[in-house]
């Protein structure tokens, strides 16, 4: 699987629970979320546009911050 940060505009509980919902609707991922800092980590094997438009759903400013190596 690939490990890609997105940036996702989250203010609060309920922006982190709606990301959440949309990836888990997508299945099978494995994903971070850091409230504080605006960011999703997913680890996943579906590709960036398919990621994208799944976070996009939450009607959230989303963008792509790039591949996170494995540490």
């Amino acid at each position: 699987f690939q490990k890609h940060e997105f940036f996702v505009d989250m203010t609060c509980e309920g922006c982190s629970n709606a990301v959440t919902r949309v990836l888990h609707r997508l299945g099978g991922e494995s994903f971070d979320i850091d409230l504080p800092n605006k960011k999703v980590c997913i680890d996943s094997e579906h590709n960036v546009d398919t990621l994208l438009e799944t976070l996009k759903k939450t009607g959230k400013n989303t963008s792509y911050l790039g591949e996170k190596s494995a540490q």
